[in-house]
């Protein structure tokens, strides 16, 4: 079970330091800036932590899969970006086979 919170902090953290990548403006601006680096830092951190008990291939599917659904929500919510039907239906298939991965998978140790 541990190794699912280390995983979710994982992304959390990924995904705090990518939406703090726009306001950082090139690296311009120091407070964002802290968050892009920390914020990646905490999920590298955790991201190792994660792979001593889960294989790579699948924490890494997981990580990116959920980080880029997750990503695309905040962006929509908080900066306003439009989300077309295509690309719904794209971050549904990502979501889907994340879910797949988890649910139905025998390489991902529960």
């Amino acid at each position: 079970m541990q190794q699912w919170i280390f995983l979710s902090i994982a992304i959390v953290s990924e995904v705090a330091a990518t939406s703090a990548l726009k306001a950082s403006e090139g690296f311009s601006r120091l407070w964002p800036s802290l968050v892009v680096v920390v914020g990646y830092a905490i999920a590298f951190y955790f991201l190792s932590l994660t792979i001593k008990t889960i294989q790579l291939g699948v924490v890494y599917a997981i990580w990116s899969g959920a980080g880029i659904a997750l990503i695309a929500l905040v962006a929509w919510i908080f900066l306003g970006q439009t989300l077309d039907v295509p690309a719904i239906i794209g971050l549904l298939l990502i979501v889907a086979g994340v879910v797949v991965l988890n649910v139905f998978s025998k390489t991902v140790s529960h």
